[in-house]
């Protein structure tokens, strides 16, 4: 049981809450709580290191949760490439209060007509660092109490470190049709320029012998209205890009392989998007708000305190839904709703390594 449910933790840990799905700026932020990931029993002086790769394509293009195949059908689709790679490191301060951080990278690609004058596509590029991320947790349960199960609370600050104002070359939107540097559209700026405060929990449960239930929750609450980039799009309120919360919810099954040690599959559903209106602060400037429900199997193996996962979200729902500056543009005579493109599927590997202080636990020794 006690090789079953580390794997599950380190599982959980190598596996991030990594968001980004398309024109949705649904960003690579992952929870404080699971983003190293701790034994439900952790002792003092725990480390976790971990680091997770992801991968996606988006290019369906939607309008509410209506697919506009003839985007793909006529080649004036929008299309994204993101990679993303998550550095991330755990401290386990007490048998309850654990410390961690994580440094994001990414390197993204979007393919366009409508940005280059309409005339041929091109790409746009940005790459680099992307917002830091630093918080605690706290385990509710500790000792024989953890046993079964335990629940996770945490808070942490997203850092404005990521470049939101990332440019590139625009073709044919100068004078007499000659190119201009100009910022990258917001589904692939870096960083959102807020400073940010992020709302997290986790948890796992035994339900019988190698299968486990478990849940992460991650609010990012984002005050700051707009960050001063322009978006160069017709409406004047769109102008400036907003500086958008994010939410995320994953919660389902773990099942542990007796026969073999160390492997285990996963089988949850997924929730994660971006809001119409911010919880704190004004909703101002350009954002494309909208959600992406998806089932989400996983597969992982653990060799020693290493564990491997690989997790392939498949989208169920998309939904662009309406902005503010859609319901306020429009009239009677002029509906407005903007569309987004979103990806059929996220890859996500991790690789997290735990480093314990091998003390007693009720598991035995670690």
């Amino acid at each position: 049981m006690k090789k079953i449910l580390v794997t599950l933790i380190l599982a959980l840990a190598g596996h991030q809450l990594s968001f980004s799905q398309g024109c949705v700026a649904i960003r690579q932020f992952s929870g404080i709580g699971n983003a190293v990931g701790q034994l439900n029993v952790q002792s003092k002086g725990d480390w976790n290191l971990s680091t997770n790769y992801r991968y996606f394509k988006s290019f369906r293009h939607f309008r509410g949760t209506h697919e506009e195949p003839e985007r793909v059908e006529q080649g004036t689709e929008v299309i994204n490439w993101s990679h993303g790679v998550d550095f991330n490191i755990s401290y386990a301060l007490t048998e309850r209060l654990y410390a961690v951080a994580s440094v994001p990278f990414a390197y993204n690609e979007r393919s366009s007509l409508y940005e280059h004058g309409r005339q041929s596509r091109h790409l746009s590029y940005s790459g680099g660092l992307a917002d830091v991320r630093v918080g605690a947790g706290y385990w509710l349960l500790s000792g024989q109490r953890a046993v079964r199960g335990n629940l996770a609370l945490g808070i942490g600050f997203k850092l404005p470190t990521g470049n939101y104002n990332a440019k590139s070359t625009f073709y044919n939107v100068g004078p007499n049709g000659t190119s201009l540097i100009r910022p990258v559209d917001q589904s692939i700026q870096l960083g959102d320029g807020g400073f940010g405060i992020t709302l997290e929990s986790q948890g796992l449960k035994e339900f019988k012998s190698s299968l486990f239930g478990y849940y992460n929750a991650f609010y990012l609450l984002n005050p700051r209205n707009t960050n001063g980039t322009q978006t160069f799009r017709a409406r004047q309120s769109e102008a400036i890009m907003s500086v958008p919360d994010q939410f995320a919810l994953r919660a389902g099954v773990f099942f542990g392989i007796k026969k073999i040690h160390g492997l285990g599959f996963s089988l949850g559903g997924r929730l994660e998007g971006v809001p119409v209106r911010d919880l704190i602060g004004e909703s101002g400037g350009f954002r494309r708000p909208g959600y992406v429900i998806s089932v989400e199997p996983g597969i992982s193996y653990m060799l020693g305190n290493i564990t491997a996962t690989l997790n392939v979200p498949v989208a169920l729902v998309r939904n662009r839904t309406r902005s503010l500056t859609d319901i306020a543009d429009s009239t009677p005579d002029n509906f407005r709703h903007g569309d987004a493109a979103f990806a059929d599927y996220l890859i996500n590997f991790g690789v997290a390594w735990r480093i314990s202080k091998k003390v007693e636990s009720p598991f035995g020794t670690l």
